[in-house]
């Protein structure tokens, strides 16, 4: 049994999860993962930078539910039947496994990747959901891009939309559920410091743990 504590981080767009997830490597000094892995995973299996650079995980199902590689680089790593098979299962098949063997190295924060779902047989893992109001969300994400409220509505609304059904049709759970998380962080309510503060005080209880 790993001794070392782990941390995913699902979030809104607009929460400011991925901050929460920032700030917190930085205090606890542990590695933080998040769009990286996807690009780890792509270069493991060949795939060109160009491809991955259209690619995110709101993205990941849209762009390449319909890709199957037939020819270049990623042919090259293929044969028979898996040189037929979508580079959209191709990809996250290889990030999970990444996801896996950093989990097996030691401590780190996972951000998205449906990370909760691949390390749901670890029992040293938090899992957290981060959310928060509206109007926090969209002065965030007006701030944050330079955009008109609707335009930043928008985005929120269409990133969410594209990450509830990529977890989902990955997962086979509900995207923000309490089922699939340990707990659940307003940051309209807490702050990210806030949020912050108390995810670095449990992930030390944890690690205190005789």
């Amino acid at each position: 049994m790993m001794e070392h504590t782990l941390i995913t981080i699902g979030r809104q767009f607009g929460s400011g999860g991925h901050e929460v997830g920032n700030r917190l490597a930085e205090r606890l000094d542990i590695p933080l993962y998040d769009h990286n892995l996807l690009r780890m995973a792509a270069r493991e299996l060949g795939v060109s930078d160009e491809d991955v650079a259209k690619v995110d995980e709101t993205m990941l199902g849209r762009f390449l539910s319909g890709y199957v590689a037939g020819s270049g680089e990623y042919t090259a790593f293929m044969s028979g039947e898996e040189a037929g098979r979508p580079l959209s299962d191709r990809l996250f098949e290889a990030q999970s496994e990444l996801i896996r063997r950093l989990a097996q190295r030691g401590s780190g924060i996972f951000v998205g990747r449906c990370a909760d779902y691949v390390l749901g047989d670890y029992s040293n893992v938090i899992n957290t959901f981060i959310y928060a109001y509206k109007d926090d969300r969209l002065n965030r994400i007006m701030d944050i891009y330079k955009l008109t409220e609707k335009q930043a509505a928008d985005k929120i609304k269409k990133t969410d939309r594209e990450r509830k059904l990529y977890y989902e049709a990955r997962t086979g759970r509900e995207w923000g559920g309490i089922e699939s998380n340990s707990m659940l962080f307003n940051t309209s309510l807490l702050g990210i410091d806030g949020v912050t503060d108390a995810l670095e005080a449990i992930y030390r209880k944890w690690e205190s743990r005789g």
